[in-house]
C-alpha cells in the first residue's frame, strides 16, 4: 500500500516541486521505489528530519514502536497520514506531541492501479491547505471521500476490507463457471466487466440499489430464480454480520 501511495504521489500535481523519501527496514521495499524518484533515507529519524508529510504506512501492530522512535524527532509543522486501521488520532498524539497533526487515510488495493477508494479524516491541527494536499494524492489514485473522525473504524468495512468480500463472491461465480465447463478466462472476463458495468450503474445511472435490481429481474425469469437463493440465503444479512465483524475487530485494534 505504501508503494500504491507514493506512485499516487509522484503522479500528482503537489509533486513537481517535492522531494520524496522512504524508508523501510527492509531496503528491497524502498529500491522499488526508486523509478518515482524517491531518495532512501537510513531511519525514521531522517525522514521527520526531511519531511514534513510522513505516510506512516504500517501495520496497527507495529505502529506503537516507529512512533515512539519517531517523537523525539516530531515538530509542530509534521503532518502524519497514518494508513493503520483502527488506530486513532488521540493515539498518534499520545506517542508523539500534544501539536501533531494527524491525518487519517483508510484506502483499499485498487490504489496499486489509480482506481482506489479513500476515506480521509483529520484533526483540528491540521490545516485546510495541509488536508487539501494529501486529499489531491489520493484523488489522483482514484477516488477519495470526507469523513467525520468518529466514522473513520466504521468505513472499514466499506471500502477497506470490501474488495476482499467482493473477491470471495467472485470466487463463487468462478468456481460454478469451472464445473460448467466454461473457460475461466471467458467467465473471469464477463464477470469482472459485469462488476465495472454494475458499478457505473450504481453510479451514474441515477437509479437507486432496489430499482436497478428490479430492472434486470423479469417476471418469472433466471433472475428471479437466483436471487430467490440469495433471499433465502439472506446475503444481505450475511453483509451486515460481516461489515459489523470487521467494524468489531477495528475497535478491538483501535489505541
Amino acid at each position: 500500500m505504501g508503494f500504491a501511495i507514493m506512485k499516487g504521489i509522484a503522479g500528482s500535481s503537489t509533486a513537481s516541486n517535492t522531494e520524496l523519501y522512504a524508508y523501510d527496514p527492509n531496503s528491497d521495499q524502498v529500491e522499488r521505489l526508486s523509478e518515482f524518484g524517491v531518495s532512501a533515507c537510513k531511519s525514521e529519524k531522517e525522514i521527520l528530519e526531511k519531511c514534513k508529510y510522513v505516510f506512516l504506512a504500517v501495520k496497527p501492530q507495529v505502529i506503537e514502536t516507529v512512533l515512539e522512535t519517531a517523537a523525539p524527532f516530531t515538530t509542530p509543522d509534521t503532518v502524519f497520514v497514518s494508513i493503520a486501521a483502527g488506530i486513532s488520532v488521540e493515539f498518534i498524539v499520545s506517542k508523539t506531541i500534544p501539536e501533531a497533526k494527524v491525518i487519517l487515510v483508510m484506502p483499499n488495493t485498487p490504489l496499486l492501479l489509480g482506481e482506489g477508494a479513500s476515506a480521509l479524516s483529520h484533526n483540528n491541527m491540521v490545516t485546510d491547505e495541509e488536508f487539501n494536499i494529501i486529499l489531491n494524492i489520493f484523488n489522483v489514485c482514484g477516488k477519495a471521500a470526507v469523513l467525520p473522525l468518529d466514522k473513520m473504524k466504521e468505513i472499514i468495512a466499506i471500502n477497506g476490507s470490501s474488495p476482499a468480500f467482493i473477491y470471495l463472491f467472485a470466487k463463487g461465480f468462478m468456481e460454478y463457471a469451472e464445473k460448467e465447463g466454461i473457460a475461466s478466462e471467458t467467465a473471469l472476463s464477463l464477470f469482472a466487466q459485469t462488476l465495472i458495468g454494475s458499478a457505473k450503474m450504481l453510479t451514474d445511472s441515477g437509479y437507486t440499489v432496489d430499482e436497478l435490481i428490479r430492472m434486470v429481474s423479469s417476471p418469472g425469469g433466471t433472475t428471479l430464480a437466483g436471487l430467490d437463493a440469495f433471499y433465502e440465503g439472506k446475503l444481505t444479512d450475511i453483509v451486515g454480520d460481516a461489515c459489523e465483524r470487521c467494524t468489531k475487530r477495528a475497535y478491538e485494534l483501535s489505541k
